[in-house]
């Protein structure tokens, strides 16, 4: 390694730990500083992990998947590089490779996962050349930052043929995503859910992949689970879901969550049908790339996802669950999770609109807060920056709601007089701050 590889390393950890006395988080900063000096940095880094480096890619599902993806290899007994904290732009995966180094500039990891921004796979891909690609679907985000959704699959194929060894473990519920995987050209294998789960398959919810990006026809669905995700062919052009190399059946969803794959039975003890999904996408990358899948269950008993993905307080006897809600497909998965408890309960949404959220919160309106009308929900708190938005999203399916700014207060308000059962769903800004909050009221006496 040369002096100016060394001096990059060295100088981007020291202003990380700067930024960490001073109260930021500093990880993007360090990465940025070490590419500023080394722009080679990343490929010298990449190139010491000793066995593979996967990637985990997709709309939603991204952090929960990739972390759960390290502890299986780290239950292994196998060192792993991880990004952990879902800082996935170029200088946050850049930042995960430099802190990662020990005194002597040096890594020492058998693996490395990474999780990546659609966008940033352009930047990333050509220098990483990961032996394995995770996505988790496709979907509607951002619409400021990434426009209509042809955009995305354009910025992940052009990405991806930067990387033609790389295989791509896609959810074969997806038509996206199989299109994707198919107009690469890279191997590929499949995961999905091969039984109806839900018996309404029509509702409002926004279908984003329902007519066929081959020749744009309709397309016929034997059953939804959500958004575009289910049993679907093209009548046209015979454009269908494949025959699924890891499926899941036996499934059970609602407080607890179970399924098979492989004569393996599976079954985690939180909510919400989405992480069937990804448990299924790390079960499928795993046992491909050669785990010894005996100790999965083990792994997952143990597993908690952190970082604000369905993460639970206990705050003076109320049990609060945070989780994050960015775009259309993951707030109505998110709805599903809080109506699955059919107890007495409060809710709090956070909406902000920094440039990490999309400034275009017109995504609200295709959400189906309706669902919300339930008698269990004895109160919902709007808050943050556009929290008025919001609560005029609600006032048009006639549900009332009390306006708080600040998420603190919003959340000590439910403390002191609410349900003591609090759902707090925010949106990607207001996810580690109101995390920070929760951590330190759960330590108050």
């Amino acid at each position: 390694m040369t002096f100016r590889q060394k001096f990059a390393i060295k100088f981007a950890k020291f202003v990380a730990k700067l930024c960490l006395k001073m109260g930021r988080q500093g990880v993007t900063w360090a990465g940025l500083i070490a590419r500023k000096i080394e722009p080679n940095i990343l490929k010298v880094l990449s190139d010491q992990v000793r066995e593979k480096v996967y990637i985990v890619c997709g709309t939603n599902g991204k952090t929960t998947t990739n972390n759960m993806l390290c502890t299986t290899l780290q239950s292994q007994g196998k060192k792993v590089l991880c990004n952990r904290t879902g800082s996935n732009m170029l200088n946050g995966v850049v930042s995960a490779f430099v802190l990662a180094t020990n005194d002597d500039c040096q890594l020492d990891c058998d693996y490395a996962c990474i999780e990546i921004d659609e966008a940033s796979t352009r930047r990333v891909l050509p220098t990483l050349k990961p032996d394995y690609m995770v996505l988790t679907n496709i979907f509607r985000d951002q619409l400021d930052r990434y426009g209509e959704i042809d955009i995305t699959i354009d910025i992940l194929s052009k990405s991806i043929k930067m990387a033609p060894n790389m295989t791509l473990v896609i959810n074969g519920d997806d038509p996206l995503s199989l299109f994707l995987a198919k107009k690469s050209g890279n191997k590929f294998i499949t995961y999905g859910i091969s039984e109806k789960v839900f018996d309404a398959d029509e509702n409002s919810e926004i279908r984003e992949g329902r007519f066929c990006e081959m020749c744009g026809t309709k397309m016929h669905y034997n059953y939804y689970h959500y958004s575009q995700l289910g049993d679907y062919e093209c009548p046209h052009c015979g454009f269908k879901r494949p025959e699924i190399d890891y499926p899941a059946t036996n499934i059970e969803c609602g407080d607890h969550l179970a399924f098979t794959v492989q004569g393996m039975n599976i079954h985690a003890k939180y909510k919400g049908f989405y992480n069937i999904y990804n448990i299924l996408a790390v079960y499928a990358v795993a046992s491909h790339s050669g785990v010894d899948m005996r100790g999965f269950q083990s792994m997952l008993d143990n597993f908690n996802p952190e970082n604000g993905r369905i993460e639970h307080f206990n705050i003076k006897g109320t049990i609060v669950e945070l989780n994050l809600a960015k775009n259309p497909a993951g707030f109505n998965q998110n709805i599903n999770a809080v109506m699955a408890d059919t107890k007495d309960k409060d809710v709090i949404i956070l909406i902000n609109d920094r440039d990490q959220d999309g400034n275009d919160v017109s995504w609200l309106w295709d959400v189906d807060f309706d669902r919300f009308k339930d008698k269990s929900i004895k109160s919902i708190t709007v808050s943050g920056i556009r929290c008025q938005d919001m609560r005029l999203r609600l006032k048009y399916v006639d549900i009332p709601s009390t306006l708080e700014p600040n998420i603190e207060t919003a959340i000590r308000n439910k403390i002191e007089n609410g349900t003591k059962n609090l759902y707090v769903l925010v949106n990607y800004t207001g996810l580690y701050s109101t995390r920070n909050i929760l951590k330190r009221m759960e330590g108050e006496k």
